[in-house]
Parts: C-alpha cells; structure tokens; sequence
C-alpha cells in the first residue's frame, strides 16, 4: 500500500506543529501561552477520541479473530500447523524486539529532554504494583477490567472468550460473532471520523512538543524510525532462520525465493498486494501450489510477525521515552499482549490498527500512549520494515508448515 493522502495530510499536520512550536518558542514569543492554551485541550480531546474505540476495538477483533482461527484449523493439518508456527513465531518474535530494543537504547541512550515530548515528565514506573503483575492476569471483573483500560486482563479474558466461543452451539456462535463484528465494524467508522481530523490533532500536540523539545524532537523521532526498522528486520532474519534450519531447506534456496516476493513487498507496502508472487516463490521452497493455498491465505489474514514485533518494540521506546524501568515480568507481560493483539490487526487499515495494537501493548507495561499520534505522522517509513518482515515471516511459514516431503532432498542438495 503505497503513502495515501490521508498520511501525507497527518505528516503535514506533524511538521507544521514541530515547526510553529520551536519557532514560538526560540523566538519568546508573547503568542505561545494563548497558542498552548488552544492547542492542549484541541489535542487532547482529539486523542480520548481515539483511545475511546480501543476497548471495544480489541476486544471485538480478539474474540472473532480466534473464531476465525479454530475455523480454519478444523479445515485441515496444514492449517493446524501453520497456527501453531504462528503462536511460535508471534512470541518469538516480540521477545526478540523487546531484547534488541532495550540492548540499542543501552547503546544510543534517548535524550533526557526526549521525556518532554510527550507531555509527562520522566517517572518510575510503581515497582509494587509491578512486581505483583501475576496478580493481576486474570480479571476478577472484566467490565471493571475494561473500564479501567487493565489491557492484560482484557486480553487474557477475550482470548478465554474466543476459546470457548468455537465450543458452543453453532447458531448461538454465529449470532454472536455477528454481534461482536457489528460492533467492531461501527467503531471503526468512529475511527475513520477520528482519523479524518487526524491532521488538527496531530498539529495540535506537534505544537506542544515543539515547543518543548525544539529542533530535538527530529533527532528523537529519528531514532524511533530505526530502532522500529532494525525490530522488523530482526524479526525477518529470525523467522527466515527458523524456515532455513527447522524447514530444512538451505539459505542460498530460501533466499532465492523470498527476494523477489520482498521486492514486491517493499515496493507496494502490501502484504496482500505480495500474496501472488508468495504463491509463485511456494514450488522453489518444495510447497505445493495446495499448501500454499491453504497457508498464505491465513499468514496474511492473522499473522503479523513484524508488526506484533515492530509494536513491542515502539510501546519499549516510549516507556524509555518517559523514563519508565521495565522489569522482565513486566517485558513478558507486553511480549504475550503484543503476540495476542496482533490479531487484532486482521483487515485494518494501518492507521487504525497502529492504535488498536500498540495501545494495549503500553497500557500493559504502563507506558503513555499520548506519544502514539506523533509516532503515527512517521509511520510510513518503519510501515516499508514491517511489510518486508511480514512477507518474510509468512514464506518461512510456509516452509515449515505446508513443504512437500518429495522434494525435501532436492532442496536441501541446493
């Protein structure tokens, strides 16, 4: 998916913020109190917006995204294998960026005034509570769970739900999957109205970040971009290693397939615009043109690697942002939500689902989320990573769930 209009509009409204906002303030104007005063309330109505749809947004999308998933096991081995390498490879995934993340802040620490651009000053985060997370997994009260925005609980219960769906009475299931799809399908027309201010509100809380951080907040919105790119591609090296020595297939074949399928990739920004040419490179990895119909279908429906990767690691950067410690429990508890709600991504448009799954990621290790507009102004560039990582990840999937037996000793001669 190439840059849309809407995303050029949301980058203006970023750059336009940045600079009225330095400007302002390197220059001691008398305008930038009243231009505050105007902003902050614009900006922060703007974002409640926003953050009010993801409840029900995940919650929804968790629940028929596993119905979906048990659906398509039950119509097959192949289909059963290719779920169980994708839990695999989810969570791999997410641990894997949550380790390089913190190892390449360890090395390029984040600017101590880098804090203020989200509006909170730095902060540990409440190590009591932290170090009873195990407490708090499963929801004594799921409506008070999602009335408190408690993401992990929610998750765990929604996931418990998604579960327990597929085993109930097949009328009563499709009524209320129906049900849950009516009400994801309705928040996302509040999003799409959200959205479409997107460019005011960004601008808005620009301003403020602006003025505080001043040319800065270049320097900073830099270093997200690669940090967000090396978890994606770490995320593609990973699974591509997992397809060449679990698969049994050598690199140099690996590689020679997947190439041309990353270039479509990296050129179109769409995984499912990359589908035909996965479908041509199934027979160099011994896949049959079957398995792969049956594989890639789901890979590029419910299975993110990168994405689920690329968001563990923007909800890492933000906690360092504010100056929040993470413990490894804490770490785990995000690797798991980030794995689960990457589900929730299923047919989004990517504006949508940056708030949708990384949202419930922060929450879950106590980060601000108020950073998350400014990040999505960038997005287009770490969007290139995660669809190049996507694709990776789903043709080594299909590798190891969906190879031909006979052709195994050919490759592996390669």
């Amino acid at each position: 998916m190439k840059v849309p209009g809407q995303s050029l509009r949301i980058f203006g409204g970023l750059v336009v913020g940045l600079a009225l906002g330095t400007a302002l303030a390197a220059s001691g104007s008398r305008w930038l109190g009243p231009a505050l005063a105007v902003a902050a309330p614009i900006g922060r109505l703007w974002l409640d917006a926003l953050t009010m749809t993801v409840v029900p947004l995940v919650f929804g999308l968790l629940v028929t995204g596993i119905a979906s998933a048990a659906e398509s096991a039950s119509a097959g081995g192949i289909a059963r294998k290719a779920l169980v390498w994708f839990a695999v490879l989810l969570v791999a995934a997410c641990a894997l960026a949550a380790l390089l993340t913190s190892a390449l802040i360890a090395l390029w620490p984040i600017r101590a005034a880098a804090a203020l651009i989200g509006g909170v000053a730095p902060g540990p985060i409440d190590t009591a509570s932290n170090a009873n997370w195990v407490a708090g997994i499963i929801p004594t009260n799921p409506i008070k769970a999602a009335a408190d925005t408690a993401m992990v609980p929610l998750v765990v219960f929604a996931l418990l739900f998604g579960f327990a769906l597929v085993r109930i009475a097949e009328p009563l299931r499709r009524a209320l999957i129906a049900l849950l799809q009516a009400i994801v399908e309705t928040m996302l027309v509040i999003v799409q109205w959200v959205l479409w201010l997107a460019p005011i509100g960004v601008l808005a809380l620009a301003l403020g970040v602006g003025s505080r951080l001043g040319v800065g907040a270049a320097g900073t919105l830099l270093q997200y971009v690669l940090i967000v790119a090396a978890s994606c591609v770490a995320a593609a090296v990973m699974t591509s290693l997992f397809g060449i020595v679990a698969g049994r297939i050598s690199p140099a074949a690996f590689l020679r397939a997947a190439f041309p399928v990353q270039i479509v990739a990296v050129s179109t920004q769409s995984s499912l615009a990359s589908l035909p040419a996965m479908i041509e490179a199934a027979p160099a990895l011994g896949v049959s043109r079957e398995g792969a119909g049956v594989v890639l279908p789901l890979a590029v429906s419910i299975f993110r690697a990168a994405s689920a990767a690329a968001n563990m690691a923007v909800a890492i950067y933000i906690a360092h942002v504010h100056g929040i410690q993470l413990s490894a429990g804490t770490i785990a508890v995000g690797v798991l939500t980030a794995a689960a709600v990457s589900l929730a991504a299923v047919g989004l448009p990517a504006q949508v689902s940056f708030f949708a799954t990384i949202a419930p990621v922060c929450v879950a290790i106590g980060a601000p989320i108020t950073l998350l507009p400014v990040l999505l102004a960038v997005e287009s560039l770490p969007d290139i990573f995660r669809t190049f990582g996507n694709v990776t990840a789903d043709l080594a999937v299909m590798r190891l769930a969906g190879r031909a037996a006979s052709d195994d000793r050919q490759l592996e001669e390669n």
